[in-house]
């Protein structure tokens, strides 16, 4: 059988979030995505096997554990590996810098996650089972050098044949970006209130009512009993149509919340539905 030109496996723990916006991406790039789960307590590894991808299970994090245990799955070998460390600090906009990396013919490329206690210490020199990693692209004969090597085995100790690059990994700056989404989470949680309300005709389509019919009737008496202009007569005149168009947007408003929030439940009952037959 021929290899697969190409496998991008995801590793993460506790996810549920992020793992199917990664996996359609992935799967963007190549039909073979595998995704090894850490011991997460969620719905992450429900998610992965609903997406259709093949799931692994790993105790440790550390590129030799993870080689290892593709090693022995029943995967069928190929010639190219991408593995992405799927947490907190990594983001979906640097998975094309990943993927190009791939494309470089490295047999062995590791971005390892340096802590501040080993701040002194270069990669190179760091021990690969102890180490973590964010990303990491391994060819085949890659891979089979990771499995063989020794548990305190460093980058000069991979074998000569290979060419072996170990840097430390560093994210892309988005700091500007930190307080817009900041605003936007508080927008989302203020929406998914409002999308949640049992009784959003309640909430805004009675006022909604009572203002458009107020401000309607008023604005027919006002039309009646000012006959010349003034300042008294063009306040009240847009006072009332204010709270004509006031109503009626308060009741659109209530409609679209309550189409919006009936959505919602058909999508819940879809995802509820397969769990309910397992």
């Amino acid at each position: 059988m021929t290899k697969a030109p190409l496998r991008i496996v995801g590793i993460g723990c506790n996810i549920e979030l992020r793992v199917v916006s990664f996996l359609t991406r992935a799967r963007q790039s190549t039909d073979d995505v595998v995704f090894i789960d850490l011991g997460s307590d969620d719905e992450t590894m429900i998610l992965v096997e609903e997406i259709g991808c093949k799931l692994l299970t790993s105790e440790k994090s550390d590129i030799l554990s993870i080689a290892q245990c593709i090693k022995d799955s029943d995967l069928e070998p190929a010639d190219n590996y991408l593995f992405i460390h799927v947490n907190k600090q990594w983001s979906l906009r640097e998975f094309p810098l990943h993927l190009n990396r791939s494309r470089e013919n490295w047999d062995v490329y590791i971005g390892l996650v340096t802590s501040d206690e080993k701040e002194e210490s270069r990669p190179t020199k760091s021990q690969l089972a102890n180490s973590n990693f964010q990303h990491a692209s391994v060819s085949h004969a890659g891979l089979n050098e990771l499995v063989t090597v020794n548990d305190d085995a460093t980058a000069h100790d991979l074998s000569d044949q290979l060419r072996v690059r170990v840097i430390e990994s560093t994210t892309m700056p988005s700091l500007p970006q930190r307080e817009s989404l900041a605003t936007a989470s508080r927008f989302a949680q203020l929406f998914i209130w409002m999308i949640e309300s049992r009784h959003p005709l309640f909430l805004f389509g009675i006022p909604g009512i009572v203002l458009f019919v107020l401000g309607y009737r008023l604005s027919g008496g006002v039309v009646n009993t000012f006959t010349e202009l003034s300042t008294e007569s063009i306040g009240v005149t847009l006072l009332t149509i204010a709270m004509t168009l006031f109503g009626l947007f308060a009741m659109m408003i209530a409609l679209i919340l309550y189409i919006m929030g009936k959505q919602v439940e058909q999508v819940h009952a879809q995802y509820d539905g397969p769990k309910g037959g397992q």
